[in-house]
């Protein structure tokens, strides 16, 4: 890819890494109300849960973030490489 083609991806990775992050955040409020019946998930350091219900809610978290932003990453790219033909990966 030319380096030209890299720097018009880098923005749009950008934006698909913040998007990744807000759908991300949100779909795991939504999960993680309806596994735990809490509006928020515990913190690391709050006290009152245990190591495994903080450990859980981390787990989930991360693999929400993980799945979210290769999808995000992946559709981008495939939309950069119809505008463009070039695969911003390569």
């Amino acid at each position: 890819m030319s380096a030209g083609a890299k720097a018009a991806y880098r923005p749009i990775g950008l934006a698909a890494g913040i998007a990744a992050g807000a759908i991300s955040g949100r779909l795991f409020k939504v999960v993680w109300k309806r596994i735990a019946d809490e509006d928020d998930a515990p913190g690391a350091m709050q006290s009152e849960y245990t190591t495994g219900h903080v450990l859980l809610a981390a787990a989930i978290q991360g693999a929400i973030f993980a799945v979210v932003k290769a999808g995000v990453d992946r559709f981008g790219a495939q939309a950069f490489t119809k505008l463009t033909g070039s695969w911003p990966g390569d």
